[in-house]
């Protein structure tokens, strides 16, 4: 198990984490910090605690955006996946129609062919 250390709203933590994970940790308390730091300058020093839990709660409100935008990305993309089947299913169906429609013509235009040539002539015929 791997460890890395952060700082969050001035203080160091000693955070443990899987080998490779590292960096992700970093970049996470990075936000975090960042966080921390907008609420300051948005609302002033109006106690560490409540800074952290606005930044919390910011940081939870955005999460829950992306997830309801992922959720609705993931409807769209199965009501455009079943589009995309139900597409295939009808174009199936319309090239089996297609090469049924064809068969159909080539049949009747060889009997046409067929009845409209006339015999042809045998080797007696000339005699």
């Amino acid at each position: 198990m791997a460890a890395v250390v952060v700082a969050i709203a001035g203080r160091t933590y000693r955070m443990s984490c899987e080998e490779g994970e590292e960096q992700r940790i970093e970049e996470l308390a990075r936000y975090v910090e960042s966080k921390i730091q907008s609420m300051r300058e948005s609302f002033g020093e109006i106690g560490e605690q409540r800074i952290i839990v606005m930044a919390a709660l910011a940081i939870a409100d955005e999460a829950t955006d992306a997830r309801a935008k992922a959720q609705a990305t993931e409807a769209e993309f199965a009501t455009l996946r079943a589009e995309l089947d139900a597409a295939r299913k009808a174009s199936d169906a319309a090239s089996a129609r297609a090469a049924k429609a064809l068969g159909d013509a080539t049949r009747r235009i060889v009997k046409l062919n067929g009845e409209l040539s006339p015999p042809a002539a045998s080797p007696d015929d000339g005699l």
